[in-house]
């Protein structure tokens, strides 16, 4: 969307800066990103009261009647309308500011006063599609914005899994893959521009190609962007682990630039409440997932989600939990408190966690994944490491490895290089090398 309005001559400023224009990407996987996006969109209006304020994405599709009674909103709009987000917003300006059109409005969304947003005759609008009836992939075409070392690449959107916690398939509406050709000539392009590592991402990359008719999958689509020249690294985003096979994994390792680190959706550690969730593995098939892996990829760092407090989850499915994500042994684990989400199957179960209990939980576990991630950085204490250096930390540089550890050294201009450096010790869970 920034690269829309860019295109199209607008300039673009730091959210905390008056603007003419605000675009609020709003997300509603949990209660708390519902009402981080409502408390976002009400403090536009503090920072410029004659801002067009846009709400778009997630929660404007799936709970466009509650933003409605937020009245500084002006614009509301669905996922599917995101890409042709500046032709919106400028109809929105023609049909509300009198003299104004949408060939004479001046486009900017800078600081400088120059559109004619003030004395709006303001009507609220709504431009929020089906997600559900959307067949195909809404491709942006090749995108080359990018702010740092690292692109990521969205290769498709929806899913059809179901989960019964989650929001996301009324939100994003069915599996849908973006063709390869486009995915590719995006990449070629990214690599011109001289980045070094792509991450591949989606709501669930795992099913990318399920809906083409040609068989192509993930893998095909990975040794296709492996040939590249330029990108030396290609990062996976979240994967359903299911997709984790000998047969995978065979293609997968000769593909050089693929990082070793691999995030696996787990979710729960006990197969009651995974049943519960509609996850569609078992906790045994997840551990052979993770042998799989450690055997394949020697440095592999593995790291996942996990929903604790869901509905139903006894003290003894907690312990359950507790003890199989001791034994997977995961060098970073994600935890969240499970949220109450109207208009999932989980929303109505019985049996509800009571708050603190989750706050318990979500300590116990979150304990476990520090010490885990402590051990596994000491590890490192004394190797010599690849690292992408990425952006400058206060008299710090910092990169990932390719197992995604983080690693800082005293600031040299070195940002999207790859060096080797020796880790001297550890700090705050970040590697420092000498």
């Amino acid at each position: 969307m920034i690269e829309q309005f860019i295109k199209n001559n607008y300039e673009i400023v730091e959210f905390d800066e008056k603007a003419d224009i605000y675009i609020i990407n709003t997300c509603t996987v949990t209660n708390m990103a519902d009402r981080k996006s409502r408390q976002m969109l009400r403090k536009v209006k503090e920072i410029n009261k004659d801002a067009i304020l846009v709400a778009c994405g997630c929660y404007a599709q799936v709970a466009k009647e509650e933003l409605e009674k937020i009245e500084e909103i002006d614009l509301i709009c669905g996922v599917n309308e995101k890409n042709k987000i500046v032709q919106y917003v400028e109809e929105y300006m023609a049909e509300n500011a009198g003299s104004t059109t949408k060939n004479n409005a001046d486009k900017t969304t800078a600081n400088k006063n120059k559109s004619d947003t003030a004395g709006f005759k303001r009507k609220g609008k709504q431009i929020v599609t089906d997600v559900m009836s959307q067949k195909e992939f809404l491709d942006f075409g090749e995108t080359t914005y990018t702010e740092k070392t690292r692109a990521v690449i969205k290769i498709q959107d929806g899913c059809d899994r179901f989960c019964t916690y989650c929001i996301i398939p009324y939100a994003r509406g069915r599996v849908r893959s973006r063709k390869i050709e486009s995915i590719v000539n995006e990449v070629e392009k990214i690599a011109k521009q001289g980045i070094k590592e792509i991450v591949i991402t989606g709501i669930h990359i795992a099913s990318y190609g399920k809906d083409f008719k040609d068989g192509i999958t993930l893998i095909d689509l990975l040794e296709k962007l492996n040939e590249i020249g330029g990108i030396e690294r290609i990062r996976l985003g979240s994967l359903e682990p299911t997709i984790i096979t000998e047969q995978f994994l065979n293609r997968l390792t000769k593909l050089e630039k693929i990082c070793d680190h691999f995030h696996l959706s787990l979710q729960s550690g006990c197969d009651e409440t995974l049943k519960r969730m509609n996850r569609r593995y078992t906790t045994e098939q997840f551990k052979n997932v993770t042998k799989l892996l450690r055997k394949a990829y020697p440095n592999v760092a593995l790291t996942t989600d996990i929903i604790v407090g869901f509905p139903g989850e006894t003290q003894e499915e907690f312990n359950h939990t507790y003890e199989f994500l001791k034994n997977i042994n995961f060098y970073k684990m994600h935890i969240f408190k499970y949220s109450q989400r109207k208009g999932t199957k989980a929303a109505v179960m019985p049996n509800q966690i009571d708050g603190n209990l989750k706050e318990e939980r979500s300590r116990k576990l979150i304990a476990l994944s520090n010490e885990n991630e402590e051990r596994y950085n000491n590890e490192e204490i004394g190797k010599e490491l690849k690292v992408l250096w990425e952006e400058k930390d206060g008299d710090f540089v910092k990169g990932h490895t390719t197992n995604y550890k983080v690693v800082k050294m005293k600031y040299k201009p070195i940002e999207n290089t790859i060096t080797t450096v020796k880790i001297q010790k550890t700090e705050n869970l970040e590697l420092i090398a000498g």
